[in-house]
């Protein structure tokens, strides 16, 4: 703080009073403070205290997932707070909303709190602006998604060739035409699916028709309008594999719409509480979430407590559950 002050050319009880938000303190002054911090890639430490009395740790953790209202990203945060709970620890949490500037500010956020750990499932595809902090001592992992431009532990599951099998599944009951939903090609795990997707009908020599393959659809009633165009055209769709929970309730609800659920086959990746209820039930590759919750939560601790190995990448099978809607014959 002594620094920014020097560089500001202002007073330490400036720099405290503009990093404590008092209302009270000149725009001017304000702005100078902040352009010396940034300038010296500084951050106010908001439990100086704490630090003290802990040696230097603050008993916390960051915990960014893509969005903590989805059932993926819930089921991961609750294997998380009971584990930090466990250690002693409580965790900070938030949702990145695949918005690459949003990771950035809650990771800046999340550090200036003095987070002893961050756990990412990162949006963005640069991730070098994380080398200053672990030189001043950061711990991170990543889950989910790998980090880029950055050397991380990072735990990851099998999403291509889980992919793989269910489009082959889908192949095996005389399917040819399958239409593909997809999430933006720009995050790692719907490119990944989608490479699964098309390895698939390469190997069983269709090749992959434009027409069939919808990704980065902006919301939920767009998306059901645009799968029910589909199957609504010339040469429609025989099934759908749909690399999301959220598009295979997008699926389902295009499905039950035109009346085909019982005509149109669908695999979806990823979990859906109560699939095995639904007529048909929803045939689904599963990620194993109590593994990948462990093992990157458990990696992360390590680190915290002074492991100074080598990253590793973990991957976590999925496992194909074959429950009736990706079992009916192509017509």
């Amino acid at each position: 703080m002594r620094e920014v002050a020097a560089l500001s050319g202002t007073s330490l009880k400036t720099v405290s009073r503009v990093f404590n938000s008092v209302p009270t303190v000149d725009p001017v002054l304000t702005e100078k403070v902040l352009k010396a911090a940034k300038k010296l890639n500084y951050t106010p430490n908001m439990t100086a205290g704490s630090l003290r009395r802990t040696n230097g740790k603050t008993k916390t953790i960051g915990i960014l997932l893509e969005d903590i209202s989805n059932p993926f990203s819930a089921s991961l945060y609750r294997i998380y707070e009971d584990y930090a709970a466990e250690n002693g620890y409580i965790i900070l949490a938030g949702s990145l909303d695949e918005e690459p500037e949003r990771e950035h500010d809650l990771v800046n956020l999340f550090i200036s709190r003095r987070v002893d750990g961050l756990l990412l499932a990162p949006s963005g595809t640069d991730h070098a602006y994380l080398k200053g902090e672990v030189a001043k001592g950061m711990h991170f992992g990543f889950i989910d998604r790998p980090p880029v431009n950055f050397k991380s532990d990072a735990v990851l599951s099998t999403n291509r060739d889980g992919s793989f099998e269910a489009v082959n599944h889908l192949i095996s009951f005389g399917h040819k035409r399958i239409l593909f939903l997809g999430d933006d090609p720009a995050i790692y795990t719907a490119e990944e699916r989608f490479q699964g997707y098309a390895k698939a009908l390469k190997r069983a020599k269709f090749g992959v028709e434009k027409r069939l393959v919808l990704r980065g659809l902006e919301n939920e009633e767009s998306a059901i309008a645009e799968v029910r165009k589909v199957l609504r055209s010339a040469d429609a769709p025989t099934a759908i594999f749909a690399t999301q929970n959220l598009l295979t309730w997008v699926a389902m609800k295009a499905l039950r719409a035109e009346k085909l659920e019982e005509k149109v086959a669908l695999v979806g990746f990823d979990d859906i509480p109560g699939a095995e209820l639904l007529r048909p039930a929803v045939t689904l590759v599963r990620q194993d979430l109590a593994e990948l919750g462990r093992r990157s939560i458990e990696m992360l601790f390590s680190r915290i407590n002074g492991d100074t190995s080598e990253v590793q990448t973990v991957i976590v099978p999925t496992t194909f559950t074959a429950m009736g809607s990706g079992e009916i014959p192509a017509r």
